[in-house]
Parts: C-alpha cells; sequence; structure tokens
C-alpha cells in the first residue's frame, strides 16, 4: 500500500478520483436536466430543449388567454352583484317580515318548562 501512494502511483490515484468526481458531477446534471461540462470544461447544451421551451410557452400562451377570459368573467359577475336591484340582503328581510313564507317558528308561544 506504501509502494502505491509514492511516486507514480500516487499520480494515478489523484487522476482516478478526479475522473470518478467528474463522471459524478456530469451523471448528477444529466439527471436533473442541466447542460453537460466537456472535457475542457464547456457546456453541451442539450438539442431538444428548444422544444421544450416552445411547448412551455404555447402552454403559457393558453394560460393566459384562459386568465383573460375568467377576469372578463369576474367583470360580468361584479357587475350583476353591484346593480341597484339586487340586494340580497333586502330579499332575505323581506322573506323574514312575510308571514306567509316558510313554516312559522312561533317564537313567542313556546310552552314554558
Amino acid at each position: 500500500m506504501n509502494e502505491l501512494l509514492s511516486g507514480p502511483g500516487m499520480i494515478v490515484v489523484i487522476i482516478a478520483l478526479c475522473t470518478a468526481g467528474w463522471l459524478i458531477n456530469n451523471w448528477i446534471r444529466a439527471t436533473h436536466g442541466y447542460d453537460l461540462e466537456d472535457e475542457w470544461g464547456g457546456k453541451t447544451s442539450r438539442a431538444d430543449k428548444s422544444a421544450e421551451i416552445e411547448a412551455l410557452r404555447s402552454e403559457n400562451a393558453q394560460l393566459v388567454q384562459r386568465l383573460d377570459n375568467h377576469a372578463d368573467r369576474l367583470k360580468v359577475l361584479e357587475k350583476i352583484v353591484t346593480e341597484r336591484g339586487y340586494s340580497l340582503s333586502d330579499e332575505i328581510e323581506a322573506l323574514r317580515k312575510d308571514e306567509s313564507s316558510g313554516v312559522p317558528l312561533d317564537i313567542g308561544k313556546r310552552e314554558r318548562v
């Protein structure tokens, strides 16, 4: 073991460790979708990224269109709710005051226990 770590054996061990580290680094980068490094430290980009970018742009445009449609619907609903003729609380109070609507509760005429 001592002969391996002295002289040219140490250089071989260092080169093997560096190569293993480089391979592990590129494997991790490849599994997570990052650009790979070539042997000179430059980046090698994937060819299929342009198709992925175009698909994401298309999906983004569709989502923006849906958001605009929902904003238009929200404006219509706000107009309906804020109109003068639409007063939900007034309608509820009118139903409470009407004697012929619903089942009478007769709260004042309960039997006392």
